[in-house]
């Protein structure tokens, strides 16, 4: 009797341990098994509610068939319905900055040991769509970063203060000290991103690289990865800057004026600028070290260059590329046409113009734009990414809410995900 008892005792705790063990091996396998798509993780990510039915890692690999079940999506009557957070949804919300932090969760601390020792400034001007910017801004964000946010002197008072409201639940995001009233193509883009200049080398000595933003960019690239890659710049900078076409010369031989909000040419030459060497052509969005921004902000040449280029038209297209092709200048490189830079090769932004699209196959150096095109820029859609993704660059511009956000929520997630489950230790 006393025989069975121990028997039927000693069956029990081996029962009993065998279930523990099935439901270890089980919760291990749950805990490491790899999600079928990155939806099933975007809550936890990114704080969205996700479209559940789009699949994001068909879409990153450039799924046909999942890429049309996006455009079928976006013609709803749901999707048209869709509501997106306001100003004042901002504004009201980062009252608490605790649970604005928690619930659209931002990265709070460093991922890595080499991404805290090597802090980035950038320069953000933005003058509409707060969500765009919210979702930038959290997408780069990281505590030992810096970041100067630019608003238009002509955006709505609630747009303003929903940035503040954003900037003042952390202690490295800060509002420009001097805004400009931005009119395109004029001086006023190039201010804009000065002012900024000046308050993040006044802010802070530690950051390394300066990297200016719109409110359109995204990254396709994790912070990891930027920093990797500006640590192999090794000092150099990396910025679009070509030899001048002919047909733009016009925009700096002759004096222009805001005229009615529109830069307008007034047909008076402009002197000779007060260079030795040539004007190259280039873009507004720059990746520059620490030492070059001292250089443009203190030396008596620059500015002298600087004040001679406030009465051209856009300006912002020119003067970087001009500067990183002054041989003394911090990081620059020669003028000689063997050292231009398109800006494919620049890692600062990708962009796909509409003229240059075409049959990869045929030479055309990106295929065609599967959302629309403004001002002869493709605003990305889904369909983008596939390729977007093998690019080098830092960000890509430009984004849309509006126009795709199916396009900005996969690539959040793809970031975040390997931002927070990819980065090396």
């Amino acid at each position: 009797m006393l025989k069975r008892k121990l028997c039927r005792c000693h069956s029990l705790r081996l029962l009993l341990l065998v279930l523990i063990l099935s439901f270890l091996v089980f919760s291990v396998l749950k805990i490491n098994q790899k999600p079928d798509h990155l939806n099933h993780r975007h809550l936890y990510l990114t704080g969205e509610d996700p479209a559940s039915h789009i699949n994001c890692t068909k879409i990153l690999h450039g799924d046909t068939e999942e890429i049309q079940k996006v455009k079928l999506e976006m013609l709803s009557v749901s999707f048209k319905q869709r509501r997106k957070l306001t100003a004042n949804d901002y504004i009201n919300i980062t009252t608490d900055c605790t649970s604005f932090i928690r619930m659209r969760k931002y990265i709070m601390e460093p991922l890595s040991k080499e991404e805290a020792e090597f802090p980035i400034a950038y320069s953000i001007v933005v003058y509409h769509k707060i969500d765009m910017f919210e979702r930038l801004l959290r997408s780069i964000y990281t505590p030992q970063n810096y970041y100067c946010i630019h608003v238009d002197k002509k955006s709505p008072e609630s747009y303003l203060a929903a940035v503040k409201g954003i900037a003042s639940c952390f202690d490295n995001v800060f509002i420009a000290s001097q805004m400009e009233s931005v009119v395109y193509a004029s001086w006023s883009r190039v201010q804009a991103d000065l002012n900024c200049m000046k308050d993040l080398y006044r802010r802070n000595t530690k950051w390394k690289y300066l990297i200016n933003l719109c409110g359109m960019d995204f990254p396709i690239k994790t912070n990891e990865e930027i920093v990797e890659k500006l640590k192999a710049l090794k000092g150099e900078n990396s910025l679009e800057t070509e030899k001048m076409p002919p047909n733009k010369e016009v925009r700096w031989k002759k004096h222009y004026e805001i005229v009615d909000g529109k830069v307008k040419n007034m047909g008076v030459d402009k002197k000779l600028p007060p260079l030795s060497t040539p004007i190259f052509s280039g873009s507004a969005y720059f990746v520059v070290s620490r030492r070059f921004v001292e250089y443009v902000l203190e030396n008596s040449k620059i500015l002298k260059f600087i004040e001679w280029a406030k009465d051209t038209y856009s300006p912002d297209e020119y003067l970087w590329a001009t500067i990183q092709r002054i041989p003394e200048v911090p990081g620059a490189v020669s003028s000689s046409n063997k050292y231009d830079v398109s800006d494919m090769n620049a890692l600062a932004r990708f962009v796909k113009w509409q003229y240059f699209e075409g049959d990869v196959f045929n030479g055309a150096p990106y295929p065609p734009c599967h959302g629309i095109h403004v001002r002869s820029v493709c605003v990305f859609g889904v369909g983008d990414l596939n390729g977007m993704l093998r690019k080098h660059h830092f960000f890509a511009n430009k984004f849309d809410t509006d126009v795709d956000p199916f396009a900005i929520q996969c690539l959040e997630e793809y970031l975040r995900d390997k931002a927070l489950y990819q980065h090396k230790n």
